[in-house]
């Protein structure tokens, strides 16, 4: 159930852009020197469809019937980057956002308090006019920071974080999103073009052990993307997974604390000129601090009209 939000809670001046956006070009070997190499976990190539259980799979079914391969790719600390990164054209942006919510593990107070920050933030970073929120996750590293996975819940509930390269939507399933957000018909018929976003963000602390990488998503063919379902227990989801090229550009934003939040793309239906699909993972920084706590963050998944 999606829910469309007021934007009142957050005042407008709190927000502003980390990074000063101008043109920028695409991270480049010249950049190794602000850039961690860590291994991301891309599908091997294979010739069935790849498809994923969210929750314990019938007997003898694998929970996944494909493989990952870890490809070590230097991620650049785009802190560095003077030039900025713009959502339209990398496909994300870093903002500085502080939030009123204390525990975010407080299902209350994120649906009363979040979403409305979100949906103002939503709006501040795409330039949309209306913004409806319809998911949010919240994540939490494996003590002992067992090898990542697609992030499946522990046995404490919490969902750990995702390590698997992917988009959360794919051609076909971000366009049937805006009718189960939208669900008047009439209302939906009017919409021109919309966006779906996500906005992560460190409830915890500064994410020292296991930041998230985006990948530039003009380094992204339509060719690297592969359309996955993932089964839960009610429905089935697509996505796109990622097999691996040399030519994807990826970013981390190093220290991200809780006061900022990182707006990245997941499916736009204006279909050239902008940034459509923005590939993702978590990954194991190199060279985490001895004492670094396990990372906690919330992800919130926002459709934004723009007409």
């Amino acid at each position: 159930m999606s829910t469309f939000v007021e934007p009142s809670l957050m005042s407008s001046t709190s927000l502003k852009c980390v990074q000063r956006r101008g043109a920028s070009a695409c991270l480049s070997t010249s950049d190794e020197r602000r850039a961690v190499v860590a291994g991301l976990s891309y599908l091997a190539p294979t010739g069935e469809r790849p498809v994923s259980y969210a929750y314990d799979p019938p007997v003898g079914v694998p929970r996944e019937n494909c493989a990952y391969v870890l490809h070590d790719m230097p991620i650049a600390d785009t802190r560095s980057l003077a030039e900025g990164t713009s959502i339209d054209r990398e496909g994300f942006e870093l903002w500085h956002a502080p939030s009123a919510v204390k525990d975010f593990f407080d299902e209350d107070a994120v649906r009363s308090v979040y979403y409305a920050e979100a949906v103002e933030l939503a709006l501040a970073v795409t330039g949309a006019k209306r913004a409806y929120v319809f998911d949010h996750l919240v994540r939490r590293r494996e003590p002992q920071r067992a090898a990542l996975t697609f992030g499946r819940r522990g046995e404490d509930g919490v969902a750990a974080a995702n390590g698997r390269i992917h988009n959360d939507y794919t051609e076909a399933s971000g366009r049937s999103r805006l009718h189960r957000v939208l669900t008047d018909p009439a209302m939906a018929a009017k919409v021109r073009r919309y966006s779906i976003v996500n906005v992560w963000r460190s409830i915890k602390g500064p994410v020292l052990d296991t930041p998230l990488a985006v990948c530039d998503a003009r380094t992204v063919l339509a060719s690297d993307l592969v359309s996955s379902d993932v089964r839960y227990p009610r429905r089935t989801g697509e996505i796109y997974l990622a097999l691996h090229s040399p030519l994807h550009r990826w970013s981390y934003f190093s220290a991200m604390d809780r006061h900022e939040a990182l707006v990245f793309k997941q499916f736009d239906a204006q279909v050239s000129g902008v940034a459509r699909f923005t590939l993702h993972a978590a990954f194991d920084h190199p060279q985490p601090p001895a004492d670094a706590p396990c990372r906690e963050s919330i992800e919130l998944r926002c459709l934004v009209v723009y007409e």
